[in-house]
C-alpha cells in the first residue's frame, strides 16, 4: 500500500469511494444527495492536501483531505476526513491514512488536528481514532440525522501533535 498525494486522473476512483458512503447518510455529514461537483469542491478543491492509498495494482483503496480547522487564528489546527472503499475496509488502510494524515499535519506546522463531525454511532471510526490518541472533547447531542437511527450525537475529537518533549 503506497499513500501519495491526490492526482486529477485518480478523481473516479475517489468519487467511487466517496459516493456510496455519502449516499448511505450513516456516517458523514455530507447530503446524501450531494453531486460529484460538491464533492470534489469539498474534498479535493477546498482541501490544502488531498491523499490517496494506492495498492500494488493502482487502484485506490481510500483517502483523505487535509485542511485548516477554521481560517484566521483558528488555521493551527488540522482538520482530516478520512474514506476507506467498502471492499477494502477490515485492512488497516484508515489507520495507515490516519497516521499518514498526522505526519503530514506535523510537517505543515500544525499544532493540534480535530475532528468536528464524528458520528457517535460510527463505533469503528470512534474506537480507531481513540487509538490513534484522539479523545472525546465534547459531545454535541443529537446533531446528524442518522438515516436508519435517525438523530444521534456527534463527538468533537481532539489530538495535540506538539511534541511532549519540548
Amino acid at each position: 500500500m503506497n499513500i501519495r498525494p491526490f492526482e486529477t486522473h485518480d478523481w473516479p476512483q475517489v468519487w467511487a469511494i466517496l459516493q456510496p458512503i455519502c449516499r448511505a447518510g450513516e456516517t458523514y455529514v455530507f447530503s446524501p444527495e450531494i453531486t460529484e461537483s460538491q464533492m470534489r469542491l469539498s474534498w479535493v478543491e477546498n482541501a490544502q492536501a488531498t491523499f490517496v492509498a494506492v495498492d500494488d495494482e493502482g487502484w485506490i483503496q481510500g483517502t483523505y483531505f487535509l485542511k485548516p480547522n477554521m481560517p484566521g487564528l483558528g488555521d493551527h489546527v488540522a482538520n482530516c476526513g478520512y474514506a476507506v472503499a467498502a471492499m477494502a475496509q477490515g485492512r488497516g488502510i484508515a489507520t495507515s491514512l490516519c497516521q499518514h494524515s498526522l505526519e503530514q499535519a506535523r510537517d505543515l506546522g500544525y499544532q493540534a488536528m480535530q475532528f468536528n463531525f464524528v458520528v457517535s454511532t460510527n463505533e469503528r471510526a470512534v474506537k480507531l481514532w481513540q487509538h490513534l490518541g484522539f479523545n472525546i472533547v465534547g459531545t454535541v447531542p443529537k446533531a446528524f440525522r442518522h438515516a436508519a437511527l435517525g438523530e444521534v450525537d456527534v463527538y468533537v475529537m481532539y489530538q495535540n501533535l506538539e511534541a511532549k518533549d519540548a
